[in-house]
């Protein structure tokens, strides 16, 4: 064999060995890519659940309390509507005796009102309610009567309310991590997918592709709250 076929032999075999190492040493690099996102996508994606698994329990928690609130509310209110009817009807009953003039009744149906009320049964008196006209109409209707079960009925519905908006937030939350988690998810069928490819370019646009949406999932979920 002439000595040029040989050099022209030998020159093409060691440009296959070299296109065959670039082609391999391409491949591991890409391997290691995909390997790195594969291992952080595992990471994220449990901890990403764990949080949604968290939030989740978080808004059952203050949909519950909340709940509490609302009973603690109603029989506050019960409680509190007792005492206004219980009141009235003690002044009711004294009206009638102060038109009979029976003074010692009147001492004891005061005594028998409670010590919100009497504040302002006598806050009542004080505007002279049976010469004036523009008196109130009775103790309950004066701005110093404060209802404690009814204050306090007012006070847990607004703890309620509260707590009830706290437990939406929680859901909302817990959908966004949920929402990452499946982000994540499609990532791994993105890598997955990808490892399968043989042409370069399309192998590489896939991790791309796959990278961006891990990116994106990776700080949607850093930037929610965390518990």
């Amino acid at each position: 064999m002439p000595e040029g076929a040989n050099v022209e032999i030998a020159h093409d075999l060691t440009e296959r060995a070299h296109g065959h190492k670039a082609a391999k040493g391409w491949h591991r690099a890409m391997e290691a890519v995909e390997i790195a996102i594969l291992a952080i996508v595992a990471v994220a994606t449990a901890w990403s659940g764990y949080q949604a698994a968290k939030w989740d329990g978080r808004q059952t928690f203050l949909y519950g309390e909340a709940s509490r609130q609302r009973f603690a509310a109603d029989a506050a209110s019960t409680l509190g509507g007792q005492d206004l009817v219980t009141n009235v009807s003690l002044f009711t009953s004294w009206l009638q005796a102060h038109s009979q003039n029976d003074v010692q009744l009147q001492r004891i149906l005061e005594r028998r009102m409670t010590p919100s009320y009497k504040v302002a049964f006598d806050a009542w008196l004080g505007t002279d309610p049976f010469n004036n006209v523009n008196a109130p109409a009775g103790p309950s209707a004066m701005p110093v009567y404060k209802n404690p079960g009814l204050t306090e009925a007012k006070r847990l519905n607004a703890e309620a309310s509260a707590t009830f908006d706290q437990g939406t937030e929680a859901r909302e939350t817990g959908e966004k991590y949920v929402l990452d988690t499946v982000l994540l998810a499609v990532v791994l069928f993105i890598i997955a997918i990808a490892q399968r490819l043989q042409d370069r370019t399309l192998r590489l646009a896939t991790n791309i592709i796959g990278l961006v949406m891990l990116v994106y999932a990776l700080v949607s979920a850093l930037t929610l709250h965390r518990l």
